[in-house]
């Protein structure tokens, strides 16, 4: 009787072991889950904001002025996903330290219009004008037309002279050190 329990057992376990090997069908199916893309929210906006500079300009002192402010009345801009941006407007004010003006604009992506390829003019904002140096006898200062919420951008040249004369050009010298080239030469 041990003999034929013994003998049960054993073959229990190879039909247990035969039936576990046993190849289980596939399924040509992936299961993932579905991307839910969020609804576009209310239009963003840019934080304001203002910056005073002083600076020597041919041995005498002036001062920058530069306000940047998200403008209701511009165009938006819609991304990929459809959010909308409020485009912003930057107002540039030089005086002399007697408060005389040098120069004084309010500047809207449409003032880089030329500099901008397709792309820019339709999916980009205004996003900085910040003061350079004095360069030549000019002031310099950097600007950027970007993509909202990205670091794509291009990157601008606005050169203002003693009479208050401007251009505008594209910045084709990136500062990849973090310096001026006036910090680099020392």
């Amino acid at each position: 009787m041990n003999k034929l329990l013994a003998y049960s057992l054993a073959a229990l376990s190879v039909m247990a072991a035969m039936a576990s090997c046993k190849e289980k069908p596939k399924s040509e199916d992936i299961i993932t889950r579905k991307e839910v893309k969020k609804a576009p929210s209310a239009p963003e906006r840019m934080q304001p904001y203002e910056n005073a500079k002083t600076f020597d300009w041919g041995g005498k002192d002036y001062t920058s002025m530069i306000v940047r402010t998200a403008c209701d009345s511009l165009e938006m801009v819609t991304n990929e996903d459809g959010q909308k941006f409020i485009d912003n407007t930057i107002s540039l004010t030089i005086t002399r330290s007697d408060g005389s003006k040098v120069f004084s604009k309010v500047f809207t992506k449409k003032d880089f219009d030329k500099q901008l390829d397709d792309d820019y003019r339709k999916t980009g904002i205004l996003e900085g004008l910040v003061f350079d140096r004095v360069e030549d006898g000019k002031v310099r200062y950097a600007a950027s037309v970007s993509h909202p919420q990205t670091d794509e951008y291009i990157p601008l040249v606005v050169m203002i002279d003693r009479m208050g004369h401007m251009t505008i050009d594209r910045d084709t010298q990136m500062d990849v050190s973090g310096q001026s080239e006036e910090e680099e030469e020392i």
